[in-house]
């Protein structure tokens, strides 16, 4: 059954997957659609909260006294934030910079309760790649599945058989921090059993 009053500010159908997994159903899908662009010399860790309440300020200004869910997945290497690969040259660039290295993938997420409060929890995950070489990598882009991705792969997908290890959240990486979004949504009285 929808929650009668959560919207969902993303059009992820992986974010819309991980609620569906703790059996949350939103009322309403109803993406953001804001300017996505990092700021000059912005940080990943704050550029993700930024976007994170940022959407999720979009979405409630469209949907006074409802509970808001909004979230910002990035990929980072150092002080770099990878983009979302929109083309295989992108899929790529991406795969070649996380060759055989370690990367953060930080997942901010969002919650504007009826009551226009609006709160904030992080996840921060540590991937590590196995080296690729161009093969794999040629392989990886032609399947298509890392575009529109951050740091252009899903580690859902086929992406997981070149993953050496991780530490942190699965779910974060995947898109959305299932621990950390249900503690928001209790916060606003939402029963998650």
């Amino acid at each position: 059954m929808p929650h009668r009053s959560l919207i969902l500010g993303s059009a992820s159908p992986r974010r819309l997957d991980l609620l569906a997994q703790i059996g949350l159903i939103p009322s309403l899908i109803d993406p953001a659609d804001i300017d996505e662009t990092p700021r000059r010399a912005e940080q990943p860790l704050p550029y993700a909260q930024r976007m994170a309440a940022e959407k999720a300020s979009a979405v409630a200004a469209r949907h006074p006294g409802a509970i808001i869910l909004a979230a910002d997945t990035v990929v980072a290497i150092g002080r770099r934030i990878l983009p979302k690969a929109e083309s295989d040259a992108s899929v790529a660039a991406c795969l070649a910079m996380l060759s055989g290295r370690r990367h953060r993938v930080i997942s901010a997420v969002s919650l504007i309760a009826p009551d226009g409060a609006q709160r904030h929890r992080t996840s921060i995950s540590i991937v590590a790649f196995g080296p690729l070489d161009a093969n794999a990598i040629a392989a990886y882009v032609a399947g298509g599945e890392g575009l529109g991705k951050a740091g252009g792969y899903a580690i859902q997908g086929r992406a997981a058989q070149h993953i050496r290890w991780l530490s942190g959240s699965y779910s974060g990486i995947v898109g959305l921090p299932l621990f950390e979004t249900t503690a928001l949504l209790r916060s606003v009285g939402l029963h998650i059993g």
